[in-house]
């Protein structure tokens, strides 16, 4: 394995297997997850690191999970750590998938199947909200943070555009921010 140790690989594989597993609705429903499970429990990120972390995995094309699990595995055992890591997230969802490929079509017809997958939903809508308000805690500290994030929901909101464009947009705001501030006597 190179820079890390079997028992290590498998130790990061296992923690994101886990978050993958629980990972229902989306990227947005395993923010919580993984300030519980790897900051907070592990210690191997701060809430911050994985909210920068998440916010730069929704800039790159692919998966938003699968994006940062590779982050946060590279910042822990760089490329092993990555490997371990993009491999934790991705198993869970592929024996699902295969699972429910084989067995989903006997059961569609069935009414609490319909009812169980809205209920799911339901669900996966507070989980949503919850990482939302966990990431305003974080990420509002001030007027200019409020700004930026109420301009980057008018985007969101009013424009049919990719998210790069507001976290980009909002990186270099809070960088011009920042350096503004810096430079005042």
């Amino acid at each position: 394995m190179g820079d890390i140790k079997v028992s290590e690989f498998v130790k990061i594989f296992f923690a994101f297997f886990k978050v993958g597993i629980l990972t229902f609705g989306g990227g947005y429903t395993m923010l919580p997850l993984l300030q519980r499970d790897i900051s907070q429990k592990l210690g191997w990120a701060t809430d911050e690191e994985i909210i920068d972390y998440y916010a730069i995995s929704q800039s790159l094309p692919g998966i938003i999970a699968i994006n940062t699990a590779m982050l946060i595995g590279y910042g822990r055992r760089r490329t092993s750590g990555l490997v371990a890591a993009t491999l934790g997230m991705s198993c869970p969802s592929i024996i699902i998938i295969l699972i429910i490929a084989v067995f989903i079509s006997n059961f569609l017809h069935l009414e609490f199947i319909s009812h169980a997958f809205n209920g799911i939903r339901v669900a996966v809508a507070a989980l949503i909200f919850n990482s939302a308000i966990s990431m305003w805690r974080s990420g509002v500290k001030d007027a200019a943070g409020f700004l930026i994030f109420a301009a980057a929901l008018a985007a969101f909101s009013l424009a049919d555009i990719s998210p790069v464009w507001p976290v980009v947009a909002g990186g270099a705001a809070g960088i011009a921010l920042k350096s503004g501030r810096k430079a005042q006597p």
